[in-house]
C-alpha cells in the first residue's frame, strides 16, 4: 500500500470514529449557542466596537453561522467519500449543495430584523422560499440517485482494482489538503480584516479538477466509453454547480436542480449499460 494510502486510512479511520463524531456534534451546539450569544451581545451594545460589526443583530443569523460550520464537516465527509466511490462522492456533492441552499436561505432570513415586519421581509422570505425549495428538489433527487446506484468494478483484475483505490485515495487526500489550505487562508484574510473569498466556490472548484483527475486516471485501468462518460458527465455536473453557487438565487435554484436531473438520468442510462462480462464479482468502488 502507498504512502498517500496508508495516511488516508489513518484520517479517514480517526475522522469516522464514535469519539470524532461526538466532539463534532458537540462543536457544532457551541457554535450555534455561542453565535446566539454573540447576537445578544451586540444587540445590548456590550461588543468592542472591532467585534461587533462582523455581528449580526438578527438571531436567525446564528442559524446561518451554525450551517456553515456544519457545512465544512460536511465537506470532509465529501472528500472521504472520494476514494470510496466516485459515484457516491457525486452523491455527497449534491448533498453539499442542498445544505448550502439551506444555509443561505437562513442566511435571507438573518438579514431580517427583529421584530419581522412584512412590509420589509418580503424580498428575504421569497429568496428564502426559493432556496429551500431548491433544497428540497435536491434533496429528493439525492435520495433517488442513491436508490439508482449498483457499483460495479470498472476492471475484472484484483490488482488492477487495488491500484485504482490506492490512487483514489492519494487524490482524495491532496484534495482535503487543498480544501484545509483554502480554509486557512480564508480564516487568516477574515482575521485579518479583509473580506474572505466564497470558501465553497473554492471547494466545488477543487471538486473540478479532482473529477477530471479522475477521470484521467480511470483510464489507466479502463478505457470503457460507458464509465469514461459517466465520469466526465460528473465532472460537467460539479461545473454546473459552481456556476450555480456565483449566480442569483432563482438562477442558481434552477441550475442546481438541472444538475440534478442530469446526473439522475446519467446514473439511470449507466446503470443499465453493461460494462465486463458477467461474472460474481462483489461490488466495487468505482
Amino acid at each position: 500500500m502507498s504512502l498517500a494510502a496508508r495516511v488516508f486510512d489513518r484520517v479517514e479511520h480517526g475522522w469516522e470514529s464514535a469519539r470524532t463524531r461526538r466532539r463534532t456534534a458537540d462543536g457544532l451546539v457551541l457554535v450555534f449557542v455561542g453565535a446566539l450569544v454573540a447576537v445578544e451581545l451586540r444587540r445590548r451594545g456590550l461588543l468592542p466596537a472591532g467585534l461587533a460589526e462582523h455581528v449580526s443583530t438578527s438571531h436567525f443569523a446564528a442559524l446561518g453561522t451554525v450551517f456553515t460550520a456544519l457545512l465544512l464537516v460536511e465537506t470532509v465527509a465529501l472528500v472521504l467519500a472520494l476514494a470510496d466511490s466516485v459515484a457516491g462522492s457525486v452523491g455527497k456533492q449534491f448533498e453539499l449543495f442542498s445544505l448550502i441552499l439551506l444555509r443561505d436561505a437562513f442566511k435571507a432570513l438573518g438579514h431580517l430584523g427583529e421584530p419581522v415586519e412584512w412590509a420589509t421581509a418580503q424580498g428575504a422570505i421569497l429568496e428564502a422560499l426559493a432556496d429551500g425549495a431548491g433544497a428540497l428538489a435536491v434533496f429528493g433527487g439525492v435520495i433517488l440517485y442513491g436508490r439508482l446506484q449498483r457499483h460495479r468494478r470498472i476492471t475484472s483484475d484484483e490488482r488492477e482494482q487495488a491500484r485504482f483505490v490506492a490512487a483514489k485515495k492519494a487524490v482524495a487526500l491532496a484534495l482535503l489538503a487543498a480544501i484545509a489550505v483554502a480554509a486557512v487562508d480564508d480564516a487568516c484574510l477574515y482575521l485579518g480584516g479583509t473580506d474572505p473569498y466564497p470558501f465553497f466556490d473554492s471547494v466545488f472548484t477543487a471538486l473540478i479538477f479532482a473529477d477530471v483527475l479522475l477521470v484521467l486516471v480511470s483510464l489507466r485501468y479502463t478505457s470503457t466509453y460507458a464509465v469514461v462518460f459517466r465520469n466526465a458527465g460528473f465532472a460537467l455536473a460539479t461545473v454546473i454547480l459552481r456556476l450555480a453557487l456565483v449566480a442569483p438565487a432563482v438562477p442558481g435554484v434552477l441550475l442546481g436542480v438541472g444538475a440534478t436531473a442530469f446526473v439522475l438520468a446519467l446514473a439511470w442510462v449507466y446503470d443499465r449499460t453493461p460494462l465486463l462480462p458477467d461474472s460474481p464479482l462483489p461490488p466495487d468502488h468505482a
